[in-house]
């Protein structure tokens, strides 16, 4: 419950708030309107309907996040002091980037004009006005935000939720099996464990890997997440790339000198940064792509879901179903992802010390062509209170393309731009995030707070800012994807490069979530005579203590030399 407490702690005090303060309201307004001549109250028919309609139904309604429906004049005014007080706090409708003049094409905000319209209707009783003029509600279909669909998948399998107990993680299988190439303008996912799912993101699997994988223990899925471990064998080596060279970890043991990737690794980082299919959050609305943009789906595809539950305090059953919309042709220009801190902050050396209010991690990374920026959006966990992205251009001038004041790990979503954000090369943007470990944070996991180190639970913490950009010029995308690469592949050998942090890096191999490395889970490397060696207590597995040694046999027997 975590998650919920914080978020039903602020409606509470806004709710009291507004009850102490409502009659006062009330008298001021009712004043403000004698004193300019008795002013008609808004209506339900004539004012209040089309803003319900374009801002609160899309969630509120049947089947969806909101916990009740708002379509009609009743459901309204039946809550309207509860509405009251998420609109004076802020808290709905759920948008968080601050105004900069760059307008969003999926902004879900209320106007002043529109908050100032809502609240007299409230104070003025709710009156519900001409029924008969009364717009029609918006038709959504059979559940679907975006319409009927082109392709819905089903979920490889049930898993069972349950009712308590540490976060999960889990990868699950939607089969595909399209005989041609698709393009994907949209995804949108319609759980069954609406409350247990606290986020999820979708990826490509071309290699039928995750079928093999799929239920091995029992259980629909595959345990864990593994997005550093087994990210399209551009980090992790398996048995069946370790006689080329294996994957980038696999090189990177040989330390700085190897650390330049060839064209084989080049080519698995580009597919492993080009195959995301998106992502989904409880109260984030999928969109569809701007313009002729859609994501690549290869023929014979899998989707692979990875998953984070948070339990809800009921047994629950998850078989999700996720709708494809299609796109009638192949882009013109193909998307390019640019993450900063690259690997949702991974290589930041995230350690925050209890008390901290002010903990800051910062990167940059300069586009090396003219660019259109699409979209934008952030990641991080609880404790994170703060997020900017900035652009500065070669000749000074500085554009805010993402401003979070108050972070909410409740609330995250992906920002389309009206318009794409035109960056002309040589531009650098800059990310901040904020973090807040202190006592007096609400939204801390723990009391009395405690160290907060990078990594996938919800207790630990990460950060990172997401560009979706194109190449204004197609011809010169090669070249924003080798700066991209270039920077994914630096955050790993600096990550690398800090003793702690490998033994930290080699753990998101840990597929069955136990805190420790098997010798199958581990890298071909690690087998045998190098297991046993670090095997200190015999137990058949490595725990950090253990991997942490893996850097001084580095330095004690050197990278080629044999023992």
């Amino acid at each position: 419950m975590n998650r919920i407490c914080p978020a039903i702690r602020k409606i509470v005090a806004s709710i009291f708030a507004t009850f102490l303060l409502a009659p006062l309201s009330w008298v001021i307004g009712q004043t403000e309107t004698n004193a300019v001549g008795h002013q008609s109250p808004p209506t339900f028919s004539a004012d209040i309907a089309p803003i319900v309609y374009g801002k609160c139904s899309i969630c509120h309604r049947p089947d969806q996040v909101g916990p009740f429906s708002l379509l009609t004049h009743g459901d309204f005014s039946r809550r309207a002091q509860t509405i009251r007080a998420v609109i004076d706090s802020g808290y709905m409708p759920p948008w968080k980037p601050v105004n900069h003049n760059l307008e969003f094409a999926n902004e879900r905000s209320l106007s002043a004009e529109q908050k100032q319209k809502m609240l007299a209707w409230i104070d003025a009783g709710c009156p519900e006005g001409n029924a008969q003029e009364t717009p029609a509600p918006p038709e959504f279909t059979a559940g679907w935000t975006l319409g009927t669909p082109d392709l819905v998948v089903k979920m490889n399998g049930q898993f069972q939720i349950p009712a308590d107990g540490p976060d999960l993680y889990r990868s699950f299988v939607f089969p595909v099996d399209l005989p041609e190439d698709k393009w994907v303008k949209a995804v949108e996912l319609r759980p069954k464990a609406k409350s247990a799912v606290h986020h999820a993101i979708f990826f490509l699997d071309t290699s039928g890997h995750a079928r093999k994988k799929d239920g091995a223990d029992g259980q629909a899925g595959i345990p864990g997440m593994g997005f550093l471990g087994d990210f399209g064998g551009a980090i992790a080596d398996d048995n069946s790339t370790s006689r080329n060279g294996g994957g980038l970890l696999d090189r990177f043991r040989g330390g700085p000198a190897r650390a330049s990737a060839g064209d084989e690794d080049n080519s698995r980082i580009d597919n492993a940064l080009a195959r995301g299919l998106g992502g989904y959050v409880p109260g984030a609305m999928p969109n569809f792509l701007p313009g002729d943009l859609a994501m690549a789906l290869p023929r014979g595809s899998d989707i692979v879901m990875q998953t984070h539950f948070h339990p809800s305090g009921k047994p629950e059953t998850e078989q999700a179903e996720l709708a494809l919309y299609f796109a009638d042709r192949p882009p013109s220009k193909q998307l390019v992802m640019i993450q900063v801190p690259a690997m949702f902050g991974f290589g930041a050396n995230i350690n925050i010390p209890p008390g901290e209010k002010n903990y800051r991690v910062s990167d940059a990374f300069t586009i090396p062509v003219d660019t259109q920026i699409i979209g934008v959006g952030g990641h991080a966990h609880y404790i994170c209170r703060e997020m900017k992205l900035t652009a500065e251009s070669p000749d000074g001038q500085s554009t805010i393309l993402l401003q979070i004041d108050d972070w909410d790990l409740d609330w995250q979503d992906r920002y389309l731009f009206a318009e794409p954000v035109e960056l002309p090369a040589g531009t650098v943007i800059h990310s901040e995030i904020v973090y807040d470990n202190s006592a007096e944070n609400p939204e801390n996991p723990y009391q009395p707070p405690q160290t907060i180190r990078w990594g996938r639970e919800s207790k630990d913490e990460m950060g990172s800012i997401t560009l979706m950009t194109v190449a204004s010029n197609e011809k010169e995308r090669p070249q924003l994807q080798n700066a991209v690469r270039k920077h994914f592949t630096e955050t790993i050998v600096n990550r690398f490069s800090q003793g702690p942090a490998l033994a930290q890096m080699l753990m998101q191999l840990d597929q069955n979530g136990d805190g420790k490395l098997q010798e199958s889970e581990a890298p071909p490397r690690l087998s045998g005579r190098v297991f046993g060696l670090l095997d200190q207590d015999r137990d058949g597995t490595l725990d950090k203590a253990e991997l942490d040694r893996l850097m001084e046999l580095r330095d004690r027997f050197g990278s080629g030399r044999k023992e």
